[in-house]
């Protein structure tokens, strides 16, 4: 049987093909409040599995798989629309596809599983990330006037983008030190 918050996480994961959707047909109202209730579920199913000790393998998988998918897909939508840089767009989707070839590196080098517990770096990270799509979607849905802070959340994202990327480069590349040793 699926968990309550194993349920919340794969709902939020199957509305990732939606907020595309509304994104690429320039209904951003309503990609807004599905990005909005998405992060919301996030926060009710990490309550829920904390608090009732609900925490399960699935979970540990299946939440952070459907964050990724939606900030990932929301970010190459928008990109596709003109609302985010491409460079910006192009940063955020090769540092999780880095996070996630350097796992499977490290696995293959040191046949260990590497715990892939976010560093504080890579939690502010995801933090810009949605503020950035929040703001963004609120600028294209709603006329909202952002006074500028889109343009500073785009650099403040690429910052802590980059900056989390290396720090997985060097977890790697400690964890993989023993490896290159004769």
């Amino acid at each position: 049987m699926v968990s309550v918050p194993n349920f919340i996480s794969l709902a939020r994961l199957l509305c990732v093909p939606l907020a595309v959707w509304l994104i690429v047909t320039s209904q951003m109202q309503a990609a807004f409040y599905v990005f909005v209730a998405a992060g919301i579920s996030d926060a009710i199913d990490g309550f829920i599995a904390k608090r009732f000790n609900a925490r399960t393998a699935l979970g540990r998988y299946i939440d952070p798989l459907a964050d990724k998918a939606l900030l990932v897909s929301v970010y190459v939508a928008l990109g596709l629309k003109g609302a985010l840089p491409d460079w910006l767009v192009i940063l955020v989707v090769f540092r999780d596809v880095l996070i996630i070839g350097g796992a499977l590196l490290v696995h293959t080098l040191t046949n260990q599983t590497m715990r892939l517990e976010p560093l504080l770096i890579s939690k502010l990270n995801t933090l810009m990330q949605i503020l950035l799509a929040v703001a963004v979607l609120a600028k294209l849905g709603f006329g909202f006037d952002d006074r500028g802070a889109a343009t500073g959340l785009v650099y403040a994202t690429a910052a802590t983008t980059a900056l989390s990327g290396a720090a997985y480069i060097v977890r790697w590349v400690r964890g993989t030190a023993a490896v290159d040793t004769p």
